[in-house]
């Protein structure tokens, strides 16, 4: 919570705090489907995913370590560990289109071509010890657009300073965190938004 503190610059009520926390689970929550990603360390986690031209982006950033890669055959065939893949330091792994193939069974290989589609099993470690500060600071600041909201109804604004007043309705927060054009702006050009071409299956 002192995140929050430290940026409204005074310590948060009781209320606040309670409220506070609900917050920053939202934005955090919203920030994670937005970007993909879960920015918490994990080790040795396996994901399905497709290579696209001999290349498999890995999800989830910064990568630490990969363990192993295994192409997951179609029609019966069996799994078989990749040969002489590379992976770039980052997260990109490339593979040979026919590197299955080096410990294929003969009547696999000669029966059905299609017995490996391109569809990989990856075992690799990922994350930070620590979340990065300018997530930290987009999800505080998502919380606090809505903790300092001066009303709880969404889409409406105002503030009193001495005899002058006002109030507008336009894209209030209401009780909802809300992320702004900004918020995903700020995310996108972090490198925190999925690049094109990569395609995940699904989380082992």
């Amino acid at each position: 919570m002192t995140n929050l503190s430290d940026r409204l610059g005074r310590p948060l009520t009781s209320g606040e705090e309670t409220r506070g926390q609900a917050l920053l689970a939202d934005a955090s929550a919203k920030v994670r489907s937005y970007t993909k990603q879960s920015f918490t360390r994990t080790d040795n986690e396996s994901v399905v995913v497709r290579a696209q031209q001999g290349e498999i982006r890995l999800p989830q950033r910064p990568v630490l370590s990969v363990a192993s890669v295994v192409a997951i055959g179609a029609g019966g065939a069996p799994d078989l560990p990749v040969v002489g893949w590379f992976w770039d330091g980052l997260d990109i792994i490339r593979v040979s289109a026919d590197s299955p193939s080096i410990n294929l069974p003969e009547r696999w290989y000669d029966e059905d071509v299609d017995a490996y589609p391109g569809t990989y099993r990856v075992v690799y470690s990922h994350g930070a010890v620590q979340v990065p500060d300018d997530i930290i600071g987009i999800v505080a600041r998502m919380a606090l657009r809505t903790l300092t909201a001066p009303t709880m109804a969404g889409g409406v604004t105002g503030e009193t300073i001495g005899p002058y007043a006002y109030r507008t309705d336009g894209s209030g927060i209401g009780t909802a965190v809300v992320m702004t054009d900004d918020d995903r702006r700020e995310l996108a050009d972090a490198g925190y938004r999925p690049k094109a071409g990569m395609s995940m299956v699904r989380y082992r």
